[in-house]
């Protein structure tokens, strides 16, 4: 689907106005969304076998980057609020996936880890993730995919402290 853009001025601060009177197509909040939406149900149909959703998929990679962690530094490495994670957490820990545990600086705090299970889980979708983050971009030409990417970082980068969950590491 090509969307036109009608004869409008680009918007600027002296005509705020201007992203109203564009296509709500054109917008990049719209945009964003809608790339998310679509990204998500290529995951979830790359991923069906296994179960996981982007999320999910998300913790259990930083589990197995960063090793035992507590909830809180996981929370901030993957762009979740703690309850968020808290969640997931509970939900991979039934699947036994991952496994909690007191940490032994400070008791009240729980350490989150991936299990053996959790690591083959992650191997077995390993494919499949990579698959849906490819039809994620499939559209583009091989040549601009890594610079679409760098410009995602950079507008992720500049306005990351403006998250409610700011991704930290």
């Amino acid at each position: 689907m090509s969307v036109t853009e009608p004869d409008i001025a680009e918007p600027t601060e002296d005509a705020p106005e201007g992203w109203r009177l564009r296509p709500l197509q054109v917008r990049p909040g719209f945009l964003i969304r809608r790339l998310h939406q679509i990204h998500v149900a290529l995951f979830l149909e790359e991923c069906a076998s296994e179960g996981l959703t982007p999320v999910q998929y998300s913790v259990l990679t930083a589990l197995d980057q960063m090793g035992a962690v507590e909830q809180a530094a996981l929370s901030r490495a993957v762009g979740l609020d703690r309850t968020n994670v808290a969640e997931v957490i509970v939900r991979l820990e039934r699947r036994l996936f991952v496994r909690r545990r007191p940490s032994p600086e400070d008791r009240r705090m729980k350490l989150a880890m991936l299990t053996e299970v959790g690591r083959a889980a992650l191997k077995r979708v390993e494919q499949s993730a990579s698959r849906a983050h490819e039809r994620t971009l499939a559209a583009l030409p091989p040549d601009r995919r890594e610079r679409f990417l760098e410009d995602l970082a950079t507008l992720v980068e500049s306005s990351n402290s403006m998250s409610r969950s700011p991704v930290v590491g």
